[in-house]
Parts: C-alpha cells; structure tokens; sequence
C-alpha cells in the first residue's frame, strides 16, 4: 500500500493555496494523468464543513480509469479530507491542511491507497514516488500561475 506524505513551505497564502485544492472541477487543466472532473454535489454541513462528491478519470498510457471520491471541505480549518467511494481501488485517502506562515503558508500532504488490480498496484509501486513529486509540482505551479 503507496503512502506518501510531505509538508512544503510556499510563497503563497493559506487561504489562496486551500482554494486551488478545493477546486476539484479545474484539475483536468493543471494536474498530470487527470483526463476529467465532475463536482456531483457539494452540500453544507452544520459543523462549518462542505462535503462535496466528485468523479475523476485517471489516464495513463492504456489504463483509463474513472473514480468516486467524498471530499469533506473545511474552510475554516484549511484542511480538506478526501475518502474514496468508488472505483479500481481497494482503499484510498488524502488529506491537506494549509497553515499560515510569516513568509506563505505550510501545505501538509497525506495519500494511501491500493488499487484492487494486483498488477496496477505493482506498477504503481515503481513509479509512485516520481508520481507524487509530479503531482506536488504541479498544485505548485498551478499557484504560480494563479497568485504568483
């Protein structure tokens, strides 16, 4: 079971980097091997949160794949907590907190997961760390673009 976790310092505020993370529907446009998004509902909860259920299809080479997942949005956390509903996994779960820093914000990141395809998850394995550090990158230069 890939886990991967990482805490960044960036040059960009807490509140601003929360909101590229929350926006699931803009993926596609910035986030590697991400082919398509769908915000399904987003529903306001008494406690303060949002959880909003979402689609994406993962496209790698032959593996096309498309997903289901509960993201629980809490905004005046600046954390968002992601848990998998349907799909080729067995398991998956990611969680991102934002804490605000004299010179940007600190971005806290968390994945686990396993597909239920025995040979994806070998393949993932071999490839996960680089995996992880693309998709790092590319929230980092999605920011660059947005606020830099």
């Amino acid at each position: 079971m890939p886990t991967h976790s990482e805490t960044r310092r960036l040059p960009f505020d807490a509140q601003q980097m929360y909101d590229l993370v929350a926006d699931v529907a803009r993926y596609p446009e910035f986030l590697p091997w991400t082919a398509a998004a769908r915000v399904r509902s987003v529903t306001p909860q008494q406690d303060g949160s949002k959880v909003m259920d979402a689609d994406l299809v993962i496209s790698f080479k032959l593996f096309r794949e498309r997903f289901r997942s509960r993201v629980v949005l809490w905004p005046e956390d600046l954390r968002i907590d992601t848990e998998y509903l349907d799909g080729p996994f067995k398991h998956m779960k990611s969680n991102w907190a934002f804490t605000p820093a004299e010179d940007g914000c600190d971005v806290s990141f968390f994945v686990d997961f396993e597909f239920r395809n025995k040979l994806l998850q070998k393949a993932a394995g071999l490839f996960f760390y680089e995996a992880m550090q693309r998709i790092v990158r590319a929230f980092e230069a999605r920011a660059e673009e947005l606020y830099g």
